[in-house]
């Protein structure tokens, strides 16, 4: 019984691995570029529209309306990056139902590196959306004693986000992996079926959390309380 589809080799020369955790991400990858491409290639501005147009307009609708219910000013921005985490996790949980698949996001591998492109992702656009001195000014305040504290909460968060994933997704393919070797089939079958909700929960979990650190380095400062008719000293 596989752990993780890091234990999947499928080509070894050396050191150097080609197991199915690199196989079944580009291949994910390949399918969600695709797809955009063959969605996108013919959009329609008129009232007549195919199936797929108004499906994605459902996905691209729904991802931006979750982006400014988070706080962000101008979701549009962080469509790109935020639409494509939010893909590319629940792409790899419904693509369990393909037999011989295994989700990319039950590696810890992919799940660092996911949220690796958030630690990356947070400081890149609290800098486009601060400046870069009030955005490394946030890290010594309201003391500069909070400096490593703050540099701390970076990294954890960062390892939470990893741990947290790559736990829930494993999780449901150990239990799916251990049905199959001591019960019937159907029980396995059910529990992929109980599976994708769980996912696609997982999705919108990660993509939420990495809005939100989004939002929290892209907020400005609060401004200073300027003196009112009562605060103005007598003349």
């Amino acid at each position: 019984m596989r752990l993780t589809p890091d234990q999947w080799i499928f080509w070894q020369h050396g050191f150097v691995k080609l197991n199915a955790t690199i196989v079944f991400t580009w291949a994910l990858m390949a399918v969600l570029v695709i797809g955009a491409a063959l969605i996108t290639r013919r959009l329609a501005t008129g009232h007549e529209r195919s199936r797929w147009q108004n499906l994605l307009e459902i996905v691209v609708t729904g991802i931006v309306t979750q982006i400014a219910d988070v706080g962000l000013k101008a979701p549009h921005r962080y469509l790109g990056f935020l639409g494509t985490l939010f893909l590319f996790v629940a792409a790899a949980t419904l693509a369990t139902v393909v037999p011989g698949f295994e989700p990319p996001t039950a590696s810890l591998s992919t799940t660092a590196a996911l949220a690796l492109c958030v630690l990356v992702a947070v400081p890149l656009f609290g800098i486009s959306g601060q400046g870069l001195l009030t955005y490394l000014r946030s890290y010594v305040e309201p003391t500069p004693l909070m400096l490593p504290f703050n540099l701390i909460s970076e990294v954890s968060r960062t390892l939470a986000l990893a741990v947290r994933l790559f736990g829930n997704m494993m999780s449901g393919a150990m239990i799916i992996a251990i049905l199959l070797s001591i019960t019937p089939f159907v029980f396995p079958v059910v529990m992929t079926g109980l599976g994708l909700p769980t996912g696609m929960v997982q999705a919108y979990i990660f993509t939420i959390l990495a809005a939100v650190y989004i939002a929290a380095a892209t907020h400005p400062g609060k401004p200073k309380a300027k003196p009112g008719p009562a605060q103005m000293p007598a003349s």
